[in-house]
């Protein structure tokens, strides 16, 4: 199960908004092996596309030298979907590197940037495997 704060899961929701129609893309990092979700960073989607996300290179070296010398890992590794629904892609499932993190996706295709609710689900994915799991909105992380 993925346990995450209403102020995290509001920034994530926001983001997919802001960046509709193009994909947004962000990672939250958390102390290693805690699995809790703590620090939301929204990333640039390089390749600027409805349809696609990609990290850019540069952006994501130096959030991984962050966690690095913060002893953090990614605890949730998330995008939008802006016209299908809030599941993995083929090409999803084979970017999925951190088989420790929770694969989070936004869809917001029924109500773009506009107000309204998105369709916010989690997955595990090891090897290629996708398991849905259940997403716990808490006021605050125990």
């Amino acid at each position: 199960m993925l346990s995450i704060d209403r102020t995290t899961y509001d920034a994530i929701v926001a983001h997919a908004k802001r960046d509709h129609p193009d994909e947004a893309c962000g990672i939250v990092a958390g102390p290693e092996g805690s699995d809790r979700p703590e620090r939301h960073v929204e990333m640039v989607n390089a390749a600027g596309s409805p349809t696609f996300y990609e990290f850019d290179p540069t952006e994501l070296l130096e959030l991984y030298k962050q966690m690095w010398d913060n002893d953090e890992e990614p605890v949730v590794i998330y995008h939008s979907h802006t016209a299908t629904e809030a599941y993995p892609s083929r090409t999803d499932i084979g970017l999925a590197s951190e088989p420790g993190a929770h694969y989070v996706l936004v869809s917001t295709r029924e109500h773009g940037n506009n107000d309204g609710p998105v369709e916010f689900r989690s997955y595990r994915i090891v090897d290629g495997e996708v398991s849905e799991e259940d997403v716990a909105v808490l006021d605050a992380l125990p």
